[in-house]
């Protein structure tokens, strides 16, 4: 068995959209298990409240698990995902991170494969940053960092070998194309398949 953890934040609700794709590929692996977890929110919803988008979107997932350490370390494969701000992750998904000392402490999130998605509302938004600010966060854990890479033709098509990356426009209003979702099949398959091998 491979377990396989995705592991994300998102506002607006597209990182949603895409772990719930990530979770469709990877659970029709075999030998494969599947948790999807959210980072909990930690703004006020009175904040946001006329965001209709991150409104609906916390509505939607506020009462499903939330992630833990556990979940990392139950995992053969984590892919994370976090939304871009101002070319680093979402503070939301660097608090969650801030919390795993004590695992990264017993060598708990080493070993392990790692990959990761984002969005952004532009091109080019900081998404190849916020990716390799995630990188460098499984570089401490002492993970094994596999990017889908320009392992298929089809990484030509959505250009990005770091991970994956979606642009939600600048009203959030681009839904996930079937080009991202291509990419993110693409990319757990592989996480999926570098584990099997390691293992």
């Amino acid at each position: 068995m491979v377990n396989v953890a995705v592991i994300y934040y998102s506002a607006t609700g597209h990182g949603t959209a895409m772990a719930k794709h990530l979770e469709e590929v990877a659970s029709q692996e075999p030998g494969v298990e599947v948790r999807v977890r959210h980072i909990a929110e930690t703004v006020d919803p009175e904040v946001f409240k006329a965001n209709p988008a991150w409104s609906a979107n916390y509505a939607a997932t506020k009462d499903l698990p939330a992630a833990t350490g556990e979940d990392i370390e139950w995992a053969d494969v984590v892919i994370f995902g976090s939304p871009t701000r101002f070319s680093k992750p979402a503070s939301q998904f660097q608090s969650f991170i801030d919390g795993l000392g004590g695992l990264w402490a017993q060598g708990k999130l080493a070993n392990k494969v790692y990959a990761a998605f984002t969005s952004s509302q532009t091109n080019h938004g900081g998404q190849e940053t916020t990716l390799m600010a995630i990188y460098e966060m499984v570089m401490h854990f002492g993970g094994i960092i596999v990017t889908p890479g320009f392992t298929d033709p089809l990484k030509f098509v959505d250009g990005n070998p770091y991970g994956v990356s979606h642009v939600t426009g600048a009203t959030n209003q681009n839904e996930v194309t079937e080009e991202v979702k291509t990419a993110l099949g693409h990319m757990v398959k592989r996480a999926i398949g570098i584990a099997h091998k390691l293992a």
